[in-house]
């Protein structure tokens, strides 16, 4: 078949309006924009050798509108995957839920090669701010947080940036110094978080921490 300018031109428009169509369905669609992401979590083997058990799994939908140009106002619900794990140690002379272990999963909301993922512009800490608050543990509240060090682990067949943080809490009177490690990246059109805490006393953790943040998953499928 023999291709005219006029035939070039009349394609070119058909796919332009094709496209305009799409950004118009977007714009003026009458219900919210969904966006589901995957589960992402250790597998059950590095779970079981490091001794951490489920506490709790959630998929989660979050809402919230978004502005797009032109002025338009659109809902959006995403769904979220939350895993959380803990594990019981000893230390202060007691048996406490004193380590723990999370991996979240946020889908990446591109509209128009546009992101819609508040979380996409956020450092590190910023995420850990978000998100410790997710992880359960008896040393309660940690404050005055710090970054201290970063190093690289291979994660889902690449290698992460991991930071290492360190905070501080209180127990039984004792102020105790708590390590927190977290690593957060786009993979298969997800952004993942994980981190993990446990008491710095505790430095068999740190690499039970290492090994589930090197397991995980994504999708998971157990």
């Amino acid at each position: 078949m023999t291709l005219t300018r006029r035939s070039v031109l009349a394609a070119g428009a058909t796919g332009a309006l094709a496209l305009t169509a799409g950004c118009l369905d977007v714009v003026l669609g009458n219900g919210p924009l969904e966006f589901d992401s995957d589960r992402v979590a250790p597998t059950e083997g590095a779970l079981e050798g490091a001794g951490y058990e489920e506490s709790g799994v959630n998929n989660d939908a979050i809402e919230r509108t978004v502005d797009l140009p032109g002025g338009i106002e659109r809902d959006v619900r995403a769904g979220v995957w939350r895993s959380v794990y803990t594990k019981e140690v000893d230390y202060l002379g007691g048996t406490r839920e004193g380590a723990a272990f999370a991996s979240v999963s946020v889908p990446g909301m591109k509209v128009a090669g546009r992101s819609l993922n508040p979380l996409d512009d956020m450092s590190n800490k910023e995420l850990l701010e978000r998100f410790l608050s997710e992880v359960p543990s008896d040393h309660g509240d940690i404050s005055n947080i710090q970054r201290e060090d970063s190093f690289d682990l291979d994660i889902l067949g690449d290698g992460r940036e991991v930071d290492l943080f360190v905070g501080q809490s209180e127990l039984e009177g004792e102020t105790i110094d708590i390590e927190i490690k977290l690593t957060s990246f786009d993979h298969d059109g997800d952004l993942l978080v994980l981190l993990g805490t446990y008491p710095k006393m505790l430095t068999a953790e740190a690499a039970n921490v290492e090994e589930l943040l090197e397991s995980v998953e994504h999708p998971f499928e157990g």
